[in-house]
């Protein structure tokens, strides 16, 4: 039987690489729509939860993993050997910067190296890391081939972008469409055979290289929208308007504009990652990508400016940031998840304690945190806490928090989230981004 026919029959064996927020959600997905499919990972931890059926992940509950499990339609292995079992191959890991902000791409390379070990004719292997235009081709494709097999003669190779909201219930990976760009035609019709099982909707692109432009489009879109509100909202404060009313007013237009929001920084693995990926490699090319450098600058430096906003917070009521209690309420890098990483939150706490404050935080979702080597554990969000601290600063604006007794209970409050916007304010204790 051809992989087209297995696929479509959910009778192909799928392997995922990787087991993180995407890896897990989409084994999760494969095994929901009929496929055994196995998870590879190196951390030992996430191997024992998958099969012990505890979830790791907020967007994958644990019963939906713990049915998967028990019905032999997904397991988890360390052992790199069975993917040549395999009729399918999805390459999850992740994608970092080195210290220097250029691309890392060395966990797809030493998913690629595992793979090429295993590799066999008929395989169907697709890359859904983000990364920078012309890893498909230019690094994966010929890393396979040293096996001796072709890309589209032998083996199918394709990317398709990773497109997993953390936290978003109205798009999911059942109902986002999937990009899918193979290196041959053939290559792409197979995966998108694969994808259409699960995902509402697959668009097909010409190219391994447009598919991995438009994650990096995605992305930097929303990069420098939010560079511009933000340096809006530093704008705004210089003549004394309100970014957060002046951006509604202007989010009724029903054409022409979109609203994006101010904030402490930018968080999450893709927004504050993808850009500079795209950016490497346009000076690589010899173009220089003004817009991203600068949405990137601005977009930085809104930690530090929270910083000194919460330091002159502080000094207009007679007091110093050396010395004060700063209450910090949610670390995250978005609401109502658990997810910490790129978080402004980090940077901000870490500034903080470097200049001599007292650090406390709430996250329902982040029961311990470090910072500057210090371990910090979420305390309880009741009245003593809030009257025992000099400044509240709201990061991340969960859901499950009570802002009206944020604002009763503390001295003042600084609100980088418009967390507040419905609460009223007759002491004016809270200042705003």
């Amino acid at each position: 039987m051809q992989l087209r026919d297995r696929i479509s029959s959910v009778t192909a064996n799928v392997g995922v690489l990787g087991l993180g927020y995407v890896g897990l959600t989409e084994a999760v997905a494969l095994a929901r729509a009929g496929y055994r499919v196995t998870g590879f990972e190196v951390d030992r931890d996430r191997i024992e939860a998958v099969q012990s059926g505890r979830s790791y992940i907020m967007d994958v509950p644990d019963e939906e993993l713990l049915w998967a499990v028990r019905s032999w339609n997904l397991t988890a292995t360390a052992d790199f050997e069975d993917l040549r079992d395999q009729d399918v191959v999805l390459i999850c890991v992740p994608t970092p910067l080195g210290k220097t902000k250029a691309p890392d791409i060395s966990y797809i390379l030493a998913a690629v190296d595992a793979i090429q070990a295993c590799l066999r004719p008929g395989q169907l292997v697709v890359l859904e890391s983000t990364t920078y235009p012309g890893t498909t081709t230019e690094v994966v494709l010929p890393a396979l081939e040293r096996s001796g097999l072709r890309a589209g003669e032998d083996f199918h190779l394709c990317f398709s972008p990773e497109r997993i909201n953390p936290g978003d219930r109205e798009h999911t990976v059942f109902t986002v469409p999937r990009i899918v760009g193979g290196v041959t035609r053939t290559c792409t019709e197979v995966a998108t055979t694969l994808f259409a099982r699960f995902a509402g909707e697959v668009v097909a692109v010409s190219s391994p290289q447009v598919a991995e432009m438009v994650k990096l489009l995605e992305n930097t879109f929303r990069a420098v929208n939010i560079g511009l509100v933000n340096e809006l909202a530093l704008m705004c404060r210089a003549l004394g308007a309100d970014v957060w009313e002046v951006i509604d007013a202007a989010a009724t237009k029903p054409f022409g504009f979109m609203p994006f929001y101010p904030g402490p920084g930018l968080g999450g693995h893709c927004i504050p990652v993808d850009p500079l990926y795209l950016s490497w490699k346009a000076r690589v090319k010899g173009f220089e990508p003004r817009f991203i450098d600068l949405a990137h600058e601005v977009n930085s430096a809104m930690p530090r400016f929270v910083v000194s906003l919460v330091a002159k917070t502080l000094g207009d009521r007679g007091r110093r940031l050396d010395g004060s209690r700063i209450l910090v309420l949610g670390v995250t890098y978005k609401r109502d998840v658990n997810d910490i990483r790129e978080s402004p939150a980090l940077e901000i706490v870490a500034e903080l304690l470097q200049r001599g404050a007292t650090v406390l935080y709430h996250d329902p979702y982040v029961p311990t945190l470090n910072a500057r080597d210090r371990a910090l554990e979420s305390v309880t969000l009741d009245d003593a806490v809030l009257q025992g601290a000099d400044c509240a600063l709201i990061l991340t604006d969960h859901g499950v928090v009570d802002y009206k007794r944020v604002v009763e209970c503390s001295a003042v409050v600084v609100d980088t989230r418009n967390a507040t916007a419905a609460v009223v304010d007759p002491h004016r204790k809270v200042v705003r981004l």
